[in-house]
Order: C-alpha cells, then sequence, then structure tokens
C-alpha cells in the first residue's frame, strides 16, 4: 500500500521552531513533487510550500516565507519542513502530499493535483 506519513508535529510555544518530517511507504519519494499543506479547523486547507523532485527548487506561500523552509534528502528518501517563529495562527493539521514528477525535475506547483496525501500531523502553537 502506497503511503505518505508525516511526523514532527506538537506542541510548541510562539517563537518555537518544529521540524516536519514526511516518509514514504511502499514507494520512494525520489520521482516525486512534494507539497506541505495545512488546515486549521473552520478553514479551508491552504498550500505552504512544495520542492521539486530534484530539490532544486521550492516554493512558498506568502504565510510561509521567511519563516518555513522545505527541503528534501532523496538518499533518506525524506522531505522536511522547517518551521521558525511560530505563531498560534500556524496551529493546524500538517499534511505532505506527492506527486510524480512531470517530465521536469525542477519543476513544483501548489496547484497540482497531488496523487498520495499523508494523514496529517498536529502543531499546536500556544503558551
Amino acid at each position: 500500500q502506497l503511503q505518505l506519513v508525516e511526523s514532527g508535529g506538537g506542541l510548541v510555544q510562539p517563537g518555537g521552531s518544529l521540524r516536519l518530517s514526511c516518509a514514504a511507504s511502499g514507494f520512494t519519494l525520489d520521482s516525486y513533487v512534494i507539497g506541505w499543506f495545512r488546515q486549521a479547523p473552520g478553514k479551508e486547507r491552504e498550500g505552504l510550500s512544495c520542492i521539486s523532485s530534484s530539490g532544486a527548487n521550492t516554493i512558498y506561500a506568502d504565510s510561509a516565507k521567511g519563516r518555513f523552509t522545505m527541503s528534501r534528502d532523496n538518499a533518506e528518501h525524506a522531505v522536511y519542513l522547517q518551521m521558525n517563529s511560530l505563531k498560534p495562527e500556524d496551529t493546524a493539521v500538517y499534511y505532505c502530499a506527492a506527486q510524480y514528477y512531470r517530465g521536469n525535475p525542477y519543476d513544483c506547483s501548489l496547484s497540482y493535483d497531488y496523487d498520495f496525501w499523508g494523514q496529517g500531523t498536529q502543531v499546536t502553537v500556544s503558551s
């Protein structure tokens, strides 16, 4: 069974940091564009960032720019989202998603129709 598994969520104080991880079960992430999304209670899902299959290109939504950094380690078959300067409004369930690359290893987009989604990891920012 093909699955994505997120980890690294938890409770953190405002101003703190977390690093989320995304790993695959049943396939490897190397040929996939990966996106990070989040959904807060009562709100629509929001795209945060994506990274190309090569890792050479990343895109960030305005809400993530300057505070979040996405990276991947294809040797470890994992993708990460480093989140710094966290705010209470960052509280949400965070999901990673995978889309098989479309022939260009430098492309990524938050608008792709991602093939696989993880179950999510809860991030709570509160004092």
